[in-house]
């Protein structure tokens, strides 16, 4: 005869067995442990690396940070260097807020995934922003319904992180896509110069300006040579204050020496006769002009 739950008689349902020692309560609590794991792992940074850059000053932990991330590009490649920056920047912001080693690697992890995010699964900035609570509220300060002891950042450190969120990556959210979705052209850069040669005199380019270059490189290298009639120019200019004394010597000498006061009276008086004599001719002439024509 069968039970009505359709049982042979005798025959108990299955009960889960569970290990000696536990409640229902001890498992929902391994539960609730192995689900909190899980929400930032696996971790950014090893134990190893963060014991590692902690004792590193702000250059020793860019050059541990680009050797463990593999950035081999950093001098050319512009991606590589804001990724790294946005690290150390991290790194050491945590290094002043005195976090233990699980805060670090946490936090890292943190700072990894919302790239991550943004990168991979491509979520806008409202999204990260949900995310970021979700996250905030499985490591952050606990509320009546989570155990204590699974939080990682108290209330201050907890509102901290979201403060340097803001300023760091929200800020430039805009940037940040930009650089994962933008394609870039790969420009070359070269050495090569065009270097033009000065060209001779006469030619059909202008000759360089003269205050613009020394004045032994001109001499020697630009100014044209001389030319006959400069070198006569030179050879007056080099003669003329020789020649200058003997005209300035007959100048000085008078002209009137061997005259005496007579020999220029009789000379002044026959010069004022002729004068006078042409004055009264040319006045009889004009006289009768006027009456002939009257």
């Amino acid at each position: 005869m069968a039970s009505s739950l359709g049982l042979p008689l005798g025959v108990t349902t299955p009960v889960a067995n569970t290990p000696a020692g536990t409640s229902p309560d001890s498992e929902k609590d391994a539960a609730d442990f192995q689900e909190h794991e899980e929400i930032l792992s696996p971790d950014f940074l090893s134990v190893a690396q963060i014991t590692e850059m902690q004792a590193e000053d702000i250059d020793g932990v860019q050059k541990k940070l680009a050797m463990f991330l593999n950035f081999k590009n950093l001098q050319t490649c512009f991606k590589e260097a804001i990724l790294l920056d946005y690290y150390v920047s991290g790194f050491l912001w945590a290094k002043g807020m005195d976090f233990s080693i699980i805060q670090y690697s946490k936090f890292m992890t943190l700072l990894d995934m919302l790239l991550h995010n943004l990168r991979t699964l491509h979520m806008s900035l409202e999204d990260s922003l949900k995310w970021l609570g979700e996250v905030m509220a499985e490591i952050g300060p606990s509320n009546l319904q989570k155990n204590e002891k699974w939080s990682i950042f108290d209330t201050k450190q907890a509102n901290a992180i979201i403060d340097y969120l803001k300023i760091s990556l929200f800020q430039h959210y805009k940037l940040y896509e930009f650089l994962f979705y933008s394609t870039r052209e790969e420009i070359v850069i070269g050495t090569e110069q065009m270097i033009e040669t000065v060209k001779p005199s006469g030619g059909l380019f202008p000759n360089p300006l003269e205050e613009g270059i020394s004045f032994d490189i001109y001499s020697a290298f630009i100014e044209p040579p001389p030319t006959l009639d400069t070198e006569m120019k030179g050879l007056d200019q080099e003669q003329g204050p020789e020649d200058s004394q003997p005209k300035a010597s007959a100048s000085d000498t008078d002209d009137l020496v061997g005259f005496t006061i007579e020999d220029v009276k009789s000379v002044l008086a026959q010069v004022t006769d002729d004068i006078l004599i042409g004055i009264q001719v040319l006045s009889l002439d004009s006289v009768l002009t006027y009456f002939i024509t009257g």
